[in-house]
């Protein structure tokens, strides 16, 4: 096993941009708007192909029915019955992204045949009045807000939130979320999941049509109550290691989530599971079995479980593992 890196399965989107080539370095194919960059899937929505290594060509999926253990980890391996239980992206929200909502497993199961989806968004860039809709206002009850929503009547339903780069935000099923001004750049840790609820989509047309909604479902599943946990860098304890300092941004079921700021040669943990590290800014490489793999600012790596690993340069790093 070694270091896995992927090709980028980009996806236009109406709300997208050109972030991922101007920010990300990345190549995009033509002048569209791309809004998500699937970087480690197994979903079929987006499969994620090695471009590195013996396996080079070959689908997550591919790899995994034939190492299960080595690549997830047997205690992963068992738990979810040798599926990749994540889905990585970056998104390049550069206008509103429509109001919507997320089931849990419960729900998305009986009624989609899939997960459910829990999500978590770092911030890697903010423009000054970027501005989300995060959650309901207080006192709105399901009827108020059905009553409402048929009407297209959106004043005083939300709560809104400026937000800026270094942000972490984590989503749970239920709360309903959108962009309402300005643009961020996202790197999402989510769910194995693609099941969305939208609620409105401020009447853009795509290819001539309106985008469907999905009220019933999202009148079922929306938590009238959650409330939604923003933190910074200002206010998350910083541990201090050799090379590195490390922030947790969230411990879950679904995922956990760390911030790595490496200036040096920071050996990481050897995790029993397969870990992802995601790129966020600056450059250096980690080495593996003698084997040096470059990394910079929007790759994105799987690190198959109990891989020994050392990171060397100067970057920002977001892990995810569970």
């Amino acid at each position: 096993m070694y270091p896995l890196k992927f090709k980028k399965t980009l996806v236009k989107k109406v709300w997208g941009g050109r972030k991922f080539n101007t920010i990300l370095n990345m190549t995009l194919p033509d002048d569209n708007l791309y809004g998500e960059s699937w970087e480690v899937s197994s979903h079929k929505g987006g499969l994620s192909y090695i471009e590195n290594g013996e396996y080079a060509g070959k689908t997550l999926i591919e790899v995994i029915e034939s190492k299960k253990a080595e690549i997830l980890g047997r205690e992963i391996c068992e738990k979810f019955k040798g599926e990749f239980p994540l889905l990585i992206k970056y998104l390049d929200i550069n206008d509103r992204l429509s109001v919507q909502v997320h089931p849990s497993d419960e729900y998305a199961l009986r009624v989609e045949g899939e997960f459910g989806k829990s999500e978590c968004w770092y911030v890697m860039e903010a423009s000054e009045d970027a501005t989300l809709i995060l959650g309901i206002k207080d006192g709105v009850t399901k009827q108020q807000f059905k009553e409402k929503v048929d009407k297209k009547d959106f004043d005083n339903l939300f709560n809104t939130v400026k937000v800026k780069k270094g942000d972490f935000i984590n989503l749970l099923p239920g709360v309903v979320h959108a962009t309402l001004e300005g643009s961020i750049l996202i790197c999402e840790v989510q769910q194995n999941s693609d099941t969305t609820y939208r609620i409105y989509d401020f009447d853009r047309l795509v290819d001539g049509k309106l985008r469907e909604l999905h009220i019933d479902k999202a009148l079922d599943v929306i938590d009238f109550d959650k409330k939604v946990e923003i933190t910074s860098s200002a206010n998350r304890q910083k541990i201090r290691l050799v090379g590195a300092e490390k922030e947790e941004l969230v411990r879950g079921k679904y995922f956990n989530v760390d911030k790595y700021i490496v200036d040096g040669i920071f050996e990481d943990e050897t995790n029993e599971n397969f870990k992802i590290l995601s790129i966020l800014d600056g450059s250096g490489e980690i080495l593996c079995n003698d084997i040096s793999y470059s990394i910079n600012k929007g790759d994105t790596y799987l690190i198959p479980a109990g891989l020994k690993t050392q990171i060397v340069g100067k970057v920002e790093i977001l892990k995810s593992y569970l």
